[in-house]
């Protein structure tokens, strides 16, 4: 769920500058850095994240500045008419007082408060500015979207082989637990045997249940039919054109639990040795899987 976009323009006076970042993340979190003062601009960003993202920690900035072409480009006419007319109007006061004034410069004209002053851009210009800004918004998602494509393009050769690697493990377990069968039968008689030497009056009944007991909790039957399971189910997400991120990751947990019972009743070598692989290659997945949208 990696990604990254940008986008620039300039239009009613203005330059910008939109930058996009998206890392991994369990669900969505969208964090917008905005200027102030553009109507309806966080609530489009938003609104476009949320239509096209299902995952991850999405971040996404706008510089705005003015455009260097509006900068220098003089004073207000208004203020500059406004402080013209106050010279004036100054200068026949103190002609009409008898009073003489040294000649005003440009510069000290220009240096009078509000001069160099910007004037607030007019409604039409704002709702320009907003325009333009908003059309740039779903191009700078597609960037996104599209370099998140193409690491799930190739995210996904890795999760089918990881996914092919669990199923051969899986087989290899069932392969092992059938093959650890005789040594079994063979224990189970041996307890049996030490439990009606040291227990005359044992309870047949109590000892058969004993046995069904121990027999219950070492069969992995059930563990390696719910991997089987998790393999079809994962493929089946894989294969879907919807987010599934959230799902393969319930899914990865899921894997881990089966495997980590068939661990603790394999009671056996060689079977503890596979359960033990599975287990690690269901770690690799679960971290792939954090990628997944």
């Amino acid at each position: 769920m990696t990604g990254f976009a940008s986008r620039s323009g300039a239009a009613a006076g203005q330059a910008w500058a939109w930058e996009a970042r998206s890392v991994n993340g369990k669900g969505l979190d969208i964090r917008l850095r905005l200027p102030d003062g553009i109507e309806g601009l966080e609530a489009a960003v938003r609104a476009a994240v949320q239509k096209r993202l299902a995952r991850g920690n999405v971040t996404i900035s706008l510089r705005l500045e003015r455009a260097p072409a509006a900068s220098g480009s003089g004073p207000d006419p208004a203020a500059l008419a406004g402080a013209l007319a106050s010279l004036a109007a100054v200068e026949a006061e103190a002609a009409r007082l008898g009073l003489e004034l040294r000649p005003t410069s440009a510069a000290e004209v220009l240096s009078l408060r509000g001069m160099g002053e910007t004037p607030a851009p007019d409604e039409t210009a704002t709702k320009a500015l907003a325009a333009a800004l908003l059309s740039d918004v779903e191009p700078l998602i597609e960037a996104i979207v599209a370099m998140r494509a193409a690491e799930g393009r190739e995210l996904h050769g890795v999760l089918v082989a990881q996914l092919a690697r669990i199923e051969a493990l899986t087989a290899e377990a069932a392969a092992e637990a059938e093959a650890r069968a005789p040594a079994q039968a063979e224990a189970f008689r041996a307890a049996l045997a030490r439990v009606t030497e040291s227990a005359e009056a044992a309870d047949p009944a109590r000892v058969a249940q004993e046995l069904a007991i121990l027999a219950v909790k070492s069969d992995v039957t059930e563990e390696l039919d719910r991997l089987r399971a998790h393999v079809a189910a994962a493929r089946t997400l894989l294969g879907a054109s919807e987010p599934a991120g959230r799902r393969l990751d319930f899914l990865a947990q899921e894997f881990n639990r089966e495997a980590n019972t068939l661990a603790s009743k394999s009671n056996h070598a060689a079977l503890t040795r596979v359960a033990l692989e599975l287990k690690a290659a269901i770690d690799q997945m679960r971290e792939q899987v954090q990628n997944v949208e």
